[in-house]
């Protein structure tokens, strides 16, 4: 089945009122009309701004994080429907950083996807192993360990959401899973997407999440079960962010 790539930026924790509004009005001057999806995950601060920003153009807006819970004593969080309030069209869940800073389980990121597709929303699920995992063999039983919690929890929702596959050793440290390394592990997470709904995994998108940039982005679009990207720090850069949606068709 055909569809559209999805290129989504997850600008972390960066920006400012000036700064974003710089970056995307260059983004948005220069991006026509793509031929791949495309969103940015901004800081919760910033998400009335950006909705201002992106108004009416090609651009979604995303969250970051979302709450499992619906509402209560929880300071500093933020639900689905608050998010859904500034037209959030995406929320990400699970990134890995949440899971080692914070100490998310996976069940806690199989609770935020089924509180985000709750409201409407699109969860970008993130799986993805630690080097000492990778060194050992292991990538193929955490990653499927990963995507099965979120399975369970969510059953044939399962083709509503996005799956990121970010493998942690290679998150911000310039090192990049090879085309034919990232491809493996995606092509594992369809396989066990095609177990749980059948012929719907082909709907689900798999982006790849481990420091693709303008130079590298092109080659790992191409593998065959690559949908697409969860961008990092090139997506703070107007011109390489457009490089990476322009490579995405």
């Amino acid at each position: 089945m055909d569809k559209k790539k999805l290129i989504a930026g997850n600008w972390k924790m960066n920006g400012g009122l000036t700064a974003n509004e710089a970056l995307m009005r260059a983004i948005l001057q220069g991006i026509g009309a793509p031929a791949c999806d495309v969103a940015v995950c901004v800081p919760a601060p910033y998400l009335a701004q950006v909705q201002a920003l992106t108004a009416g153009s090609p651009v979604a807006l995303g969250a970051q994080d979302v709450s499992a819970h619906a509402q209560g004593a929880y300071t500093g969080e933020q639900s689905a429907a608050m998010l859904g309030d500034f037209d959030v069209r995406y929320a990400i869940v699970g990134h890995s950083e949440r899971r080692q800073y914070h100490g998310e389980s996976d069940e806690t990121v199989a609770a935020k996807a089924t509180a985000a597709l709750t409201q409407g929303m699109t969860p970008i699920a993130c799986v993805g192993e630690t080097l000492a995992q990778r060194e050992a063999g292991e990538t193929e039983a955490v990653v499927k360990r990963q995507l099965a919690a979120i399975i369970h929890a969510n059953g044939r929702c399962i083709s509503e959401m996005v799956v990121a596959y970010e493998p942690v050793w290679a998150i911000g440290t310039g090192k990049t899973a090879t085309p034919e390394q990232a491809q493996a592990v995606h092509a594992v997470l369809r396989t066990q997407l095609r177990h749980a709904v059948g012929a719907r995994a082909d709907l689900v998108r798999i982006l790849y999440g481990g420091s693709m940039n303008a130079g590298n982005a092109a080659q790992l679009l191409a593998q065959e079960d690559i949908d697409g990207g969860l961008i990092g720090g090139a997506a703070l850069k107007a011109a390489d962010f457009l490089q990476i949606i322009a490579a995405a068709h």
